[in-house]
């Protein structure tokens, strides 16, 4: 296994000496250097995961040297612990303020070295960490798509997300909304800072202000102890409110207070807490309906819909199907440790005929399947667990009225039931009376329920 790293700054040799029989009897490796000169230049050359600075050096001293090492902006660089035998408040302070773990006196205990030093170490084992949990994030957090409508929602985001504009993201269930408001704090100034998601779907009408502005202890039953809300977590970051149209009127008051003055109150607590976010919204229903039948504040809907977004259902860019579910089949085959699958033209015709009312979420799902429950490298339309598709006049009760897309469909589908018909049943007729590829109108009868003649 390999050992940790210490390098060990200090004009005296006695102290070099000493700290360095000590952390090597701890298993530690460690490198001395006697001037901040010759400590700049190890760290030129070699990585240490902790470096132990004297602040007294002539020359260049310790808090100089600390200065030169916290303005590079590598995670590799060592944590700093500065060691001092004039140990003053303010000298830590400064010491603090120019990135320093921590500060330790002399005359030195081994007991409170090795405390630090192994805090210190894990402190860069988060840092390191916390860089590849990011790395990993925004590597699968990419918007897939050529099609014309992903093209334009890719410009959206590159030219608002610079900004601190509230968002307002529309779009059915499963179409990426959230990968929306990723994307959007991704590519922002707030990038570094937090990004804290709250599904206002899913949390209890007596609960949700628990969770967006915090509580302390003892302020109702079962608050055991204090409790940070997201408004705080989020401070300097983004708040993505997802599915916001499900919040209670009486929450929808306090996040539009919140939003205009930039602090609250946590539940139970009579001080005041600033908060510095960017609020990201989304919502699966129309909100000016909802403000219409009196579930949403329309001062809230002015507040929050700045800059609109509208992510399209699958079935309206199925030109991307092919990237979504290629992507998603190398993904889940990495990470199950399958062999890696490739769709066959057919599978494709077949994807791309079905209309995906779960759109996005229920791709990525069926792709996850075939995963694990096909061991062929080459997946046909056989390998395809789709329903049959249904005729648009049925797909909805006797009790639902149409929708647009509904209507759309049913017209789409007289429409070349019709030309069909002119053309005696000939599909290749047919669609160059459409203006269509014969493959596409192929995908398009089966999406619509019609059975080509023999």
């Amino acid at each position: 296994m390999k050992r940790n790293r210490i390098l060990i700054v200090d004009d005296e040799p006695g102290i070099r000496e000493s700290l360095s029989g000590v952390l090597e009897d701890e298993d530690f490796e460690t490198a001395v250097a006697a001037s901040g000169e010759d400590c700049l230049d190890l760290l030129e050359r070699e990585r240490f995961d902790v470096a132990l600075i004297d602040v007294w050096m002539p020359g260049i001293d310790g808090l100089d040297v600390l200065r030169r090492i916290e303005q590079h902006a590598d995670l590799e660089r060592p944590v700093v612990v500065m060691i001092s035998g004039h140990g003053s408040i303010e000298a830590a302070v400064r010491a603090t303020k120019l990135g320093a773990f921590d500060f330790l006196e002399k005359p030195l205990t081994i007991e409170k070295v090795m405390v630090v030093v192994r805090n210190a170490i894990e402190q860069r084992r988060l840092r390191l960490e916390l860089r590849e949990l990011r790395t990993v994030g925004r590597g699968n957090l990419t918007i897939i798509g050529d099609s014309v409508p992903m093209k334009a929602l890719r410009q959206q985001i590159a030219l608002m997300a610079p900004t601190n504009g509230r968002v307002l993201i529309y779009g059915e269930s499963g179409t990426g909304k959230e990968l929306v408001a990723h994307g959007i704090h991704a590519s922002s100034a707030r990038a570094e800072g937090p990004f804290v998601e709250l599904n206002c779907a899913a949390i209890p009408e007596d609960l949700i202000e628990s969770e967006l502005f915090g509580h302390r202890k003892g302020s109702f039953a079962g608050a055991s102890e204090d409790k940070t809300g997201k408004f705080e977590k989020a401070h300097g970051g983004t708040l993505f409110l997802d599915e916001v149209a499900d919040m209670s009127l009486r929450t929808q008051a306090k996040v539009l207070r919140v939003l205009d003055e930039q602090r609250f109150e946590p539940i139970g607590s009579s001080e005041t807490v600033q908060t510095d976010v960017r609020v990201i919204a989304s919502t699966n229903k129309i909100l000016e309906d909802e403000i219409e039948r009196g579930n949403f504040r329309e001062d809230l809907f002015y507040r929050l819909n700045v800059i609109p977004f509208s992510v399209p259902p699958l079935r309206e860019r199925i030109e991307d199907i092919p990237l979504l579910a290629g992507h998603f089949l190398y993904e889940f085959a990495t990470s199950y440790g399958r062999k890696h699958k490739e769709l066959t033209p057919e599978a494709i015709d077949v994807l791309q005929s079905y209309s995906w009312p779960g759109n996005v979420r229920e791709l990525k799902n069926l792709m996850e399947r075939i995963v694990i429950m096909n061991p062929q490298v080459r997946v046909d339309e056989r390998h395809i667990p789709l329903p049959v598709p249904r005729r648009p006049d049925s797909v909805r009760g006797p009790d639902r009225p149409a929708s647009l897309h509904d209507v759309r469909q049913a017209a789409e589908r007289d429409y070349i039931l019709k030309k069909l018909e002119e053309s005696g049943g000939n599909v290749s007729r047919t669609a160059e009376a459409l203006g269509l590829e014969r493959s596409n109108l192929y995908k398009k009868m089966r999406a619509l329920g019609i059975a080509p003649r023999e």
